[in-house]
């Protein structure tokens, strides 16, 4: 997701549990930056994210969360 503008985050964690389940954790700047990405064509160095989806094997769960701070983009976080 490194060309894509407006992704802050993007992690793939496997299942302990069940290896055969992934998680993806995905922080966006704005939705529409998370639109243009499904939307954009693959990039020179691999899959676009629709293409990605497509080889799911069942609809991906999505979350909404409003981002109230923490770690990981100390640039990005106001200081108190």
């Amino acid at each position: 997701m490194r060309g894509f503008p407006g992704c802050e985050i993007y992690l793939i964690s496997q299942n302990t549990a069940d290896p055969d389940m992934v998680h993806v954790t995905e922080v966006w700047r704005d939705d529409a930056s998370a639109q243009a990405a499904l939307a954009a064509p693959p990039p020179a160095d691999g899959p676009a994210p629709a293409d990605v989806l497509a080889l799911l094997s069942a609809s991906p769960h999505r979350t909404d969360l409003t981002v109230l701070g923490g770690g990981g983009r100390p640039d990005r976080w106001p200081t108190p």
